[in-house]
């Protein structure tokens, strides 16, 4: 469902958008470059549930610990 939403702007910054993104595409324009700043995404959501998962986070350490030397012992 959409919600209409009024706002004030600076006559500079309305002309600057309706000459270059076109006066039927500004909703969505400003909807693209605010949706991240006020919804989680799925990728941050997934992240969050991972770190909640004690153990998976320690036996995830457990294995970079343990692989972190492999890496000293590589030819280039």
């Amino acid at each position: 469902m959409q919600k209409k939403l009024t706002i004030s702007i600076d006559e500079e910054v309305y002309t600057g958008l309706h000459n270059i993104i076109g006066s039927r595409k500004i909703s969505k324009f400003i909807e693209d470059l605010v949706r991240p700043y006020v919804i989680k995404s799925e990728l941050v959501s997934g992240y969050e549930q991972m770190a909640k998962d004690k153990v998976r986070e320690e036996e995830a350490l457990e294995w970079a610990e343990a692989t972190c030397g492999d890496s000293i012992h590589e030819t280039r």
